[in-house]
């Protein structure tokens, strides 16, 4: 079973990414704009009762934590993908790490960069062409995110919610 644990930002962010998403991400229907702390991994039937043991105790022992959205960036050269910038706080990267601990125990396919993406796919005009105009409106929020969720990929790559963790540190 491939996994993934995300953070789902307020329906105000959702909404304003999924504004842009809509035209500009090619994966729109596969799943909810997320803050992805653990990245597709594959789990078996037998380790997914440990693997959510684990991921309550982190949640038990993580405050709620603070979301800023600041702006909007791309990855370019290296892809083409766009998006909302997620100021990186000790307790993200604490959280990421820990979801690289214990049973969930490999190294990051990248280097943590929290986002949600708004755009991918895109060739090089309609990239500059949306960051440019983007650059240009104040892109900010801030929120308390309580909750992470354990997400499933099924078959035809879409993403469901199979559990939900809140934060109680």
């Amino acid at each position: 079973m491939k996994i993934g644990v995300v953070l789902f930002p307020s329906k105000q962010v959702q909404d304003f990414a999924n504004s842009y998403r809509k035209r500009y991400d090619t994966k729109y229907a596969l799943i909810s704009p997320h803050v992805t702390i653990k990245a597709r991994t594959e789990v078996s039937e037998e380790e997914l009762p440990k693997v959510l043991e684990y991921l309550q105790q982190v949640a038990d022992s993580t405050k709620p934590l603070q979301l800023k959205v600041d702006g909007v960036r791309s990855f370019a050269p290296t892809n083409n993908v766009l998006y909302l910038k997620v100021l990186p706080t000790r307790e993200l990267s604490t959280l990421h790490q820990r979801l690289h601990e214990g049973i969930l125990n490999q190294p990051p396919k990248y280097e943590f960069l929290p986002h949600i993406t708004i755009g991918q796919d895109l060739t090089d005009a309609e990239l500059f062409d949306v960051l440019e105009r983007l650059r240009m409106e104040q892109v900010h929020f801030e929120e308390t995110i309580t909750r992470m969720a354990v997400m499933y990929e099924l078959e035809n790559e879409t993403w469901n919610v199979y559990e939900t963790f809140r934060f109680r540190g």
